[in-house]
């Protein structure tokens, strides 16, 4: 048995313009340019943080048909993002959000492996659907792919993505000056994959990258999506900060991987963690509601809750109690471009009003309470113990770590809590592998040897 404490994976969240996101701060940089991105990619590396997640918007989100600023607005491309960070970062992974539903696989194996060797073996892929029909009024299979479809697609995308980078082998390229002889086998890059959803063959152009495969990230909380993540995901995003309905949620991904035939290991489970740091407790607090409360204005307060009931509560007073209507959800979707999942409607707005009645909480003040993720509040020493506690207690193999300061937010987590972390002996002081999957502690997927596909 290992003597070495269980390590903590990190990575850094960069989601772009939400309530999360404090835009309006004095001091908040630009949500588009490319220092925004190099600073925070550059702090994680120093913090030896294992990756950088990009999250991406394909449509700009309605509420009753206008657009509103609760959104991610303005994002770059993806993968331009992502290769330039390649050329300013040496060991951080480079993960990227990209669609199954209106991406094609050969285009999305063919730019994750160029990545990957653009990098050095640092790519990977958050891999996730699309829900609704008014994103896909930006596409053409916007208008023929049933929702009920949606993971049938993403399930054969990354089928026939893996088929076409291990239609590349390790040594396939001799580059023999001597003969002349450039290739090992005359069928290097040969492919052909046939299903309901692609029917595809031909030459693959991009030689097997440093990692292989790229690592996949993927988020499933319905059974079929933990089906689909504990199946063909190298690790998972995990929606629970609280530790013990967290813990069930890691033993069940884990217990679903086991079933799948991989090794309860091969799957990191990593919720997304807020933080606020303050020299004692108290201002830890302080800060925090201060935060709070210029995320989540009246206007915002609603915009959430509209996501619920689905109806049009702007004739509700913010500071007033929560409505005691029921959600509509056989409306018209009042909030476009932004999924309520996981969850029933009536089910949440029941809890809602119990927390609000319970609490003497106002419709703002239960949207501040129930709506965030598990912040890490405290002095840097509380919220490393938070860290290791919640890890070694199999809440997570680790955290997505997002600050309300873009981008400078991340600094003080770095040059305050990483070393405590480092000194407990549960984060790197120095990076070991040379690829992300080698810091994640992944096993190398071998060609030919495919996981299963949620079958």
């Amino acid at each position: 048995m290992s003597t070495h404490p269980k390590q903590v994976i990190l990575g850094a969240y960069l989601g772009g313009v939400n309530h999360h996101t404090a835009w309006w701060h004095p001091d908040a940089g630009s949500q588009i340019a490319f220092d925004t991105f190099e600073h925070t990619a550059r702090t994680a590396e120093r913090g030896r943080f294992d990756f950088f997640f990009l999250a991406e918007g394909l449509a700009l989100r309605e509420r009753a048909g206008q657009i509103f600023d609760q959104d991610i607005i303005g994002r770059p491309d993806t993968f331009t993002v992502l290769a330039a960070l390649a050329a300013v970062t040496d060991h951080l992974g480079l993960a990227g959000t990209i669609n199954t539903t209106f991406n094609e696989p050969y285009e999305l194996a063919r730019q994750f492996a160029s990545l990957d060797h653009l990098s050095g073996g640092r790519a990977a892929w958050n891999v996730v659907t699309s829900f609704d029909a008014f994103t896909g009024g930006n596409f053409r299979r916007g208008g023929f792919l049933d929702p009920a479809d949606r993971y049938a697609r993403a399930e054969q995308t990354l089928e026939a993505t893996r088929a076409l980078w291990d239609s590349w082998r390790d040594g396939d390229i001799v580059a023999d000056r001597d003969t002349g002889r450039y290739l090992a086998r005359p069928d290097a890059g040969a492919f052909a994959f046939h299903g309901s959803q692609f029917d595809i063959s031909g030459r693959f152009t991009v030689p097997r990258s440093p990692q292989g495969r790229p690592v996949i990230l993927q988020a499933g909380v319905s059974p079929q999506g933990r089906a689909f993540a504990a199946a063909n995901a190298d690790a998972i995003f995990s929606p629970y900060g609280k530790l013990p309905e967290a813990a069930d949620f890691y033993r069940d991904i884990k217990a679903r991987a086991v079933a799948a035939g991989r090794a309860a290991d091969d799957i990191k489970i990593l919720p997304s963690a807020s933080f606020v740091l303050g020299d004692t407790p108290a201002e830890a607090i302080e800060k925090y509601r201060a935060v709070q409360r210029e995320q989540v204005t009246g206007q915002t307060a609603l915009i959430l809750l509209e996501q619920i009931w689905n109806r049009d509560l702007s004739g509700y007073d913010p500071e007033g109690p929560v409505p005691d209507i029921d959600p509509d959800p056989e409306a018209p979707p009042i909030i476009q471009g932004r999924a309520f999942l996981h969850q029933d409607r009536f089910a949440t707005a029941a809890r809602l009003r119990e927390v609000a009645a319970a609490e003497r909480l106002s419709l703002r003040e239960v949207v501040i309470d129930q709506f965030e993720r598990g912040p890490l509040v405290g002095t840097p020493a509380q919220v490393a113990d938070r860290i290791v506690e919640f890890v070694h207690g199999d809440g997570s193999d680790g955290f997505i770590l997002g600050s309300h300061l873009v981008p400078w937010g991340l600094d003080e987590f770095v040059d305050r809590v990483v070393p405590l972390l480092q000194d407990r002996g549960v984060l790197r002081a120095e990076y070991t592998g040379t690829t992300l999957r080698d810091n994640l502690g992944l096993p190398v997927p071998r060609p030919g040897v495919e996981a299963s596909i949620g079958r």
